[in-house]
Parts: C-alpha cells; sequence; structure tokens
C-alpha cells in the first residue's frame, strides 16, 4: 500500500464545536488516518443553501494514510456518524462534524461520492485560509498554487482566526 500525505477540512456548528473538532481528529486515527498537523480554528458564517444557522469553526488537517481515496471517505463519513451527524439532514444545514476529504496527494478523482481534489478547494475562503496556513505552497495536483485562489476570491466569505487547539492534550 501507498502511504500518502492529504488534506481534510474540519467544521462544527452544532453543540460544543472546539470539543466536536477534537474529537473528530481522535476518532480519525482510530480509523487509519495519522493526523500529522491542525490549523488555527477560523470563525466563519455559513455559505450553501442554510444560511440562517449558527457560525462554524473550521479548520484543516495534513494528515498521512495508507487508504484509498473511497476508504479515506468512508473512515470520514464514520467519524461524523460517531459524533452525531445526521446523514439524512439538509445539505449544508448545522451539523455536529463535516469531515471533507480535500486532497490526497497527486490524485485526480471524478466518482459518484468523491471529487478530488474537493469540488470547492478553490472557491471557499474557509477552506483555503486554514490550508495555507499549514501549506503556504500549497498547490493543485495540476501545479495550480491555492494561494491565487483567496486572492481571486477578494473580501468574500468572512473568515476571523478563532484561536489554535490543542488537541493532542
Amino acid at each position: 500500500m501507498t502511504e500518502r500525505i492529504g488534506y481534510l477540512g474540519l467544521g462544527s456548528n452544532v453543540g460544543e464545536r472546539t470539543q466536536n473538532i477534537a474529537t473528530a481528529l481522535e476518532l480519525l486515527e482510530e480509523h487509519a488516518v495519522e493526523v500529522e498537523a491542525l490549523s488555527s480554528l477560523y470563525e466563519t458564517e455559513p455559505v450553501g443553501e442554510v444560511l440562517d444557522q449558527p457560525d462554524f469553526l473550521n479548520a484543516a488537517a495534513r494528515i498521512r494514510t495508507e487508504l484509498e481515496p473511497l476508504d479515506l471517505l468512508d473512515a470520514c463519513k464514520a467519524v461524523e456518524a460517531e459524533l452525531g451527524r445526521d446523514c439524512d439532514g439538509p445539505r449544508h444545514g448545522p451539523r455536529p462534524i463535516d469531515v471533507d476529504v480535500l486532497l490526497l496527494g497527486d490524485i485526480q478523482l471524478e466518482h459518484e461520492r468523491l471529487t478530488l481534489p474537493h469540488a470547492e478547494v478553490t472557491s471557499r475562503r474557509f477552506v483555503l485560509v486554514p490550508l495555507l496556513e499549514l501549506e503556504p505552497g500549497l498547490r493543485l495536483p495540476d501545479g495550480r498554487r491555492l494561494n491565487g485562489f483567496v486572492q481571486a476570491l477578494g473580501d468574500e466569505q468572512d473568515v476571523r482566526r478563532a484561536g489554535a487547539l490543542d488537541w493532542r492534550a
């Protein structure tokens, strides 16, 4: 099996948001996903189809895993379920945890369950800011630098640093 470096996006806007993210990181480790680093936490307004809901805490994690892309997705979905996420809830609705596979090595994938890189990785400031905190020179598999996408977004999508999470404590 091939070990790969990947990046996950984590978000929570229901319950104890910081604890939800910390618990998700612990649970990922139980699903063959080694979390190497975590960005700061960022307070962000909801985007997408349901805007009338509490603000999110978001972060990005650099991971190392031998899991294949769909197996990694299954691990993320299992963590969401373990933390009480309703898989039948509204798309972009309130949730205790959201764990998205953003990038996995240089894999480009179009599958009905998973697109890599994540379809919205270049259009969401709450994804880009934490990713670039972890890896300022991060590039997509096609070589494009992610920092150029942040600049293109301008001032839309407010993302405020909310502190650090000492998740290894």
